[in-house]
């Protein structure tokens, strides 16, 4: 296929778009395969109503009863599931008495809210907002809790596939975040509760059914460690997004994680474009190959209205989202963004779980209608 330009549109993507009209993307492979740019004499999203499965879905993940909060033998609850990924949300209040092994993938954990101690077989990891945690498949762990009466928010999406880094091509290994940044585990003594035990439990998880395994001694007794597959930890903190004066550059170019048909991307505060021809706020698109799930950690979330932290949007494939109308005036205001956003790309549509529908915001996909 070779480009081709009809009709009235711009040279350039997301720049000198004419006045009157609204830029949308239609293309394939995310933000990385075949596109064109079309321009509307109305906002694509500005439906009077929608019917069907394939509308802009918000939840409030601060509301939803997860059966750990309170239990300390308890799961995550479910909320979304596809092929590609597994999304759970914790709101764990007390110390696990037990330890866990997943023997159906990777994990990657956010911490939304929460201060404590993650205990591996590799060591110990401090955990705060803002960090994610990627746990191997096959680690065995538990969760210590530091203030009961604060429980903590994660979000833990798991993946059949190995969770590795995205390749940067032109702007290097060090783009993004630099690997230094990384934090490993570090062997530690026994935690206090380690001795007086008769009985350690390990519970494992494959095919989503559960063996218990016991042991008559304190089972994270490693002395020592050495390779390539470990438990890392990395904070928002430290990302320095890419950015440029002069043109809007697509959600892809904030990837962290990939695993397969799996793709993780932090959105943290950044400049806002200059050049006063170029577009300012995220650009319209049908994105044709993947469900986009969005989670929002805190800040002002500038392309949404009516968005707290804590809740979770989804955006399945096939229908317009982008900017809402408060958002693109607002834009024009602002010289950086003050977000902090996990968004989680699957190539096959997700299932919404019964529980995450008791928390919608049933309103939700009407708020980009003009008033």
């Amino acid at each position: 296929m070779y480009l081709v330009k009809k009709g009235t549109a711009p040279n350039q993507a997301h720049v000198g778009i004419p006045e009157g009209l609204h830029e949308e993307e239609h293309g394939r492979q995310g933000f990385s395969g075949p596109s064109s740019h079309l321009y509307h004499t109305h906002p694509p999203t500005a439906w009077s109503r929608i019917e069907g499965p394939l509308r802009p879905r918000a939840f409030n993940c601060t509301e939803l009863p997860t059966p750990d909060h309170y239990a300390t033998d308890r799961r995550a609850l479910l909320i979304l599931q596809s092929p590609d990924a597994r999304v759970s949300v914790s709101r764990r209040g007390t110390t696990m008495q037990h330890f866990v092994r997943n023997a159906d993938g990777d994990e990657i954990v956010f911490v939304h809210s929460g201060q404590g101690t993650w205990e591996t077989d590799y060591g110990l990891l401090r955990y705060e907002p803002g960090d994610y945690l990627v746990i191997p498949k096959g680690t065995t762990y538990r969760i210590h809790v530091d203030h009961q009466e604060q429980p903590g928010l994660f979000l833990i999406i798991e993946t059949p596939n190995p969770v590795e880094l995205p390749d940067r091509g032109p702007l290097g290994r060090h783009a993004l975040f630099d690997p230094g940044v990384i934090v490993t585990p570090e062997p530690a003594p026994p935690p206090d509760d380690a001795n007086g035990r008769r009985e350690w439990e390990v519970r494992i998880k494959r095919d989503q059914e559960e063996t218990r395994v016991y042991y008559p001694f304190y089972p994270m007794d490693v002395a020592g460690w050495k390779g390539d597959l470990w438990v890392a930890k990395l904070n928002v903190r430290d990302f320095r997004p890419v950015t440029s004066p002069r043109y809007h550059l697509p959600p892809s170019v904030h990837a962290t994680f990939q695993a397969g048909g799996l793709l993780i991307s932090t959105f943290a505060p950044r400049p806002l474009e200059t050049d006063p021809d170029a577009l300012r706020v995220p650009f319209y698109h049908r994105n044709m190959d993947y469900d986009e799930v969005l989670f929002y950690h805190r800040g002002e979330f500038f392309s949404r209205a009516g968005i707290q932290a804590g809740m979770l949007t989804l955006h399945p494939q096939g229908i317009h989202h982008g900017p809402q109308p408060q958002a693109v005036a607002a834009s024009k205001a602002k010289e950086q963004t003050n977000e902090v956003a996990v968004m989680i790309e699957s190539r096959h549509a997700f299932q919404v779980m019964p529980e995450l529908e008791g928390v919608e915001l049933k309103d939700y996909a009407m708020s980009w209608s003009q008033p």
